[in-house]
């Protein structure tokens, strides 16, 4: 972390890496390093997600492993857009502090505000869109169970009389 510090590092551009590509961990390669072990970790729900989406596409809707990879990817991604929202409106004095102690890197706050409206934007439709197929699917099983006559207790067969 203190390498990152050795030299400053333009908000706007942490705000734009996070939200185009967070869930590589660009942002946290930008302001940490190569070594950064959470920008490396990044990339493993990102490509069991993106394996998902693959297997749905190929397989169809009837894949279940594919229902358990596919959100991942949505929610990594609507982590990194959080992660965007807040580097793009964090005060100009608190960023200077941890990121840019020098204040010579360039900042456009319109882009940075921009950024955020965009990874909030992004971010929202990842989370809606993960949580909706994720309940789809469970009820979708768990209609299925049923009229595979599967044993299913009722809220009067299991409150005592």
């Amino acid at each position: 972390m203190t390498g990152a510090r050795a030299r400053g590092r333009s908000k706007t551009a942490a705000t734009w890496l996070a939200l185009l590509g967070g869930t590589l961990g660009l942002h946290r390669f930008y302001l940490y390093g190569f070594g950064d072990r959470w920008g490396w970790l990044l990339w493993v729900p990102t490509l069991l997600g993106a394996w998902g989406v693959e297997r749905m596409r190929l397989l169809g809707q009837d894949d279940r492993l594919a229902w358990v990879l596919m959100p991942l990817l949505g929610l990594t991604l609507a982590g990194t857009m959080l992660n965007a929202i807040v580097y793009g409106l964090m005060p100009t004095a608190k960023w200077q502090a941890r990121h840019d102690p020098s204040a010579t890197a360039p900042d456009w706050p319109a882009l940075d505000v921009l950024g955020a409206v965009a990874a909030l934007a992004l971010g929202a439709t990842a989370l809606m869109a993960s949580t909706a197929f994720m309940a789809q699917r469970y009820f979708e099983h768990a209609a299925e169970q049923r009229a595979a006559g599967a044993p299913h207790q009722s809220n009067s067969q299991r409150l005592p009389r």
